[in-house]
């Protein structure tokens, strides 16, 4: 996979993540700020990613449906996902998408 090629797999694990909503929360897990990396590098895919919360109900759901969805990536046929706490989520990962789909303004 080239480095353009590599760039476009990225993106396209992005929108593939973008149809992942958490179950609480009507805005996709990207907008949400939940996706801190993606990383394609040929046939393989690492997810860097955190939880709203490590009490999270769908701590294990989540990740597998960021997994199950990388996967229809063309050229992508593994994916890790890798939970981590640091830096913690927090309302202001919110894009701003997620910010108004959730009627928040900046200054909050």
């Amino acid at each position: 996979m080239t480095e353009a090629n590599t760039g476009d797999a990225n993106e396209a694990v992005y929108a593939q993540l973008r149809q992942i909503y958490d179950p609480e929360i009507p805005v996709n897990i990207v907008d949400l700020g939940l996706i801190y990396d993606v990383a394609v590098e040929g046939p393989n895919c690492t997810v860097t990613m955190t939880l709203t919360s490590q009490s999270c109900p769908e701590a294990k759901t989540i990740p597998d449906m960021v997994r199950r969805r990388a996967n229809t990536v063309d050229g992508v046929e593994e994916t890790t996902v890798d939970i981590v706490w640091e830096p913690a989520w927090g309302p202001h990962r919110i894009t701003e998408e997620g910010r108004k789909i959730l009627g928040i303004d900046e200054e909050e």
